[in-house]
């Protein structure tokens, strides 16, 4: 399933299954969004699964948005785990 990424009211709402054929144009589809507007909300409700490299797109989003003091988010049902993650890669 290809991955589908709308704009509403400043959120991108991600669509589909975030995987290893999905994860790189994502991540520099977002990191260009990022780039050029400053921040990022991602809303991740009708994502359906995210493997590993997905979860490493989604850090290396959230690596730029720290380098760089950029606000970046992530909303939606799995939101948590994926901040737990990124907390616990933070403190490794």
């Amino acid at each position: 399933m290809a991955l589908k990424i709308t704009e509403q009211n400043g959120t991108f709402l991600v669509e589909g299954i975030i995987n290893a054929t999905t994860a790189m144009n994502f991540q520099n589809h977002l990191e260009a969004i990022l780039n050029t507007y400053g921040a990022l909300t991602i809303d991740i409700e009708k994502v359906t699964g995210i493997d590993t490299n997905g979860m490493n797109a989604l850090r290396a989003l959230y690596s730029n948005a720290l380098i760089y003091n950029r606000p970046f988010y992530v909303v939606g049902a799995g939101c948590k785990e994926i901040h737990d993650d990124f907390t616990f890669t933070n403190v490794a």
